[in-house]
């Protein structure tokens, strides 16, 4: 990545758009491919390590109408085909194209509810971008049209403008919709649920909503006050939010159903359940759970050092454990929180890493070392019992297994030690047990996701799910997908068409 400013880089694509302007021409395909990529402006590492604002700085207009007018405008949308929630995503980014930021927001509202997330979080690189014409067409994806940074500027537009509405409700119909979590999938259903006029509340377990939104995912990656501002777009349809309820304990599904008068339910609680290794060490001081650490560091702004009323612990080497976009965000995390040296410890390669490459290429321009072939053994510690290093084993890549990646196998005699005074695990997360224990009716698989139907329906009339909970650790834009499809479904029953 080069750094230009974005002041430098809004001037070159300023350049660019005049040339396109002064010729008064539609541009042809082979123009459009010729016009340049625009970069993404970024605060540089050396500083950005040194603070908690956001990384991506966004587009400039200019780099936003370039950016747009690489698009084929394709008839056959394979962009389309790969958006989970299907946007229309040549409509909303010709809109750019011509300067009409208010006929593109709205275009993509028709979708979607969290355009300024998504824009920032989805791996766009796996979904939208991955089969788009451009990038096939100039054989890189790199070069393919940056859809979700068109997003996010038209998001960032509207937020910043002033020019956020709520979406129109239908009068009130008199059926109420319990809405359980505030992640992504759950602000779906309440936003296309409170559409068709029906009463929705959303109980939340933490204090604030917007699930792993706001307790998981970094400031750095997505500012909090976003989120903030798209929960407020519910406040003002009318929709009503409980913090500090945990179903299950609070209140089980059954007492929401037959005492409190729900028609129905959808549960969004996310997978909140920290996996572990199973190694020697794990209980030890200075072993963390990506979910704890980033909890700790983001819900509870514990980088506030004397001012936040959570502690964390003052590092200096630390080591996650795993290769995705959480153990990305730790690693950056603890850098930011003063750690002088972070490791990421991954027993594959990097090719076979999950992590987005952008992320991946943040954390190493940060100076995050990435030991590759790698995995701990056991975690070692002291007599008071904290952390002084682990025991690492070498690896090499085998056969494919059951996700396709080359099977990682331990390579007999290659241990060797890294001191380190600090372990977070970044291995995955498991579905929070608390609903299938006291809701036993409930079916789920062995892991503990909830079973359910095309329509996010589960063994329970009335009862529906999505997001984490059902797929395991998924993205924001998939979560929002069957959000939607459950959405649908509930309005479906509440009006007559069926039942879950």
């Amino acid at each position: 990545m080069s750094h230009a400013t974005k002041e430098e880089l809004g001037a070159a694509a300023s350049v660019e758009l005049n040339k396109v302007l002064a010729s008064g021409k539609a541009l042809t395909p082979k123009e459009r491919l010729a016009l340049p990529a625009q970069e993404m402006p970024a605060q540089p590492p050396e500083v950005r390590v040194r603070n908690i604002q956001e990384v991506a700085l966004g587009y400039t207009p200019e780099q936003a109408r370039v950016e747009a007018m690489r698009c084929l405008q394709c008839k056959t949308k394979p962009c389309v085909a790969g958006c989970p929630v299907q946007i229309d995503i040549p409509g909303f980014v010709g809109a750019i194209a011509d300067a009409d930021y208010a006929r593109a927001i709205g275009i993509i509202k028709r979708d979607s509810l969290l355009p300024a997330v998504c824009g920032r979080v989805c791996p766009q690189e796996e979904q939208c971008q991955a089969p788009c014409t451009v990038g096939k067409s100039l054989k890189s994806l790199d070069k393919a049209v940056a859809i979700g940074r068109l997003e996010r500027f038209v998001a960032d537009w509207e937020r910043d403008g002033g020019k956020m509405q709520p979406p129109a409700v239908k009068p009130a119909t008199g059926r109420k919709v319990a809405v359980i979590g505030s992640g992504p999938a759950s602000l779906t259903v309440a936003a296309d649920v409170r559409r068709e006029g029906h009463e929705v509340t959303i109980f939340e377990a933490f204090h604030k909503f917007g699930g792993v939104m706001v307790y998981g995912i970094p400031e750095f990656r997505l500012p909090k006050k976003i989120v903030e501002v798209e929960v407020d777009v519910l406040r003002k349809m009318g929709v009503q939010l409980v913090p500090n309820f945990v179903i299950g304990r609070t209140r089980t599904l059954k007492e929401l159903m037959e005492k409190d008068g729900f028609d129905a339910v959808f549960i969004g609680t996310g997978a909140g359940l920290p996996k572990f290794m199973n190694i020697e060490g794990e209980n030890l001081v200075g072993v963390f759970s990506a979910n704890e650490y980033l909890t700790r560091a983001n819900l509870m702004k514990a980088y506030l050092r004397g001012v936040a009323a959570t502690p964390i612990s003052q590092s200096k080497v630390v080591a996650v454990l795993g290769g995705g976009n959480v153990a990305m965000d730790a690693a950056r995390t603890a850098l930011r929180l003063g750690a002088e040296k972070v490791y990421v410890v991954y027993r594959r390669t990097e090719k076979e890493m999950p992590a987005r490459v952008e992320e991946v290429a943040h954390a190493k321009e940060e100076g995050v070392i990435f030991q590759f072939l790698t995995n701990s053994k056991r975690i070692i510690g002291d007599e008071a019992g904290r952390v002084t290093g682990i025991e690492c084993v070498r690896f090499q890549l085998g056969e494919p297994d059951k996700s396709g990646r080359p099977r990682p196998v331990e390579i007999p005699g290659s241990e060797y030690m890294m001191e380190v005074d600090t372990v977070i695990v970044a291995i995955g997360n498991d579905s929070n047990p608390l609903i299938k224990q006291t809701t036993p009716e409930l079916d789920t698989t062995k892991w503990g996701n909830i079973i359910v139907n095309e329509d996010c329906a589960t063994s329970i009339p009335g009862v529906y799910a999505g997001g984490d909970i059902v797929l395991g650790a998924a993205t924001v834009i998939l979560a929002m997908g069957q959000g939607r499809r459950a959405a649908a479904a509930i309005n479906k029953q509440l009006c007559g068409g069926g039942a879950g």
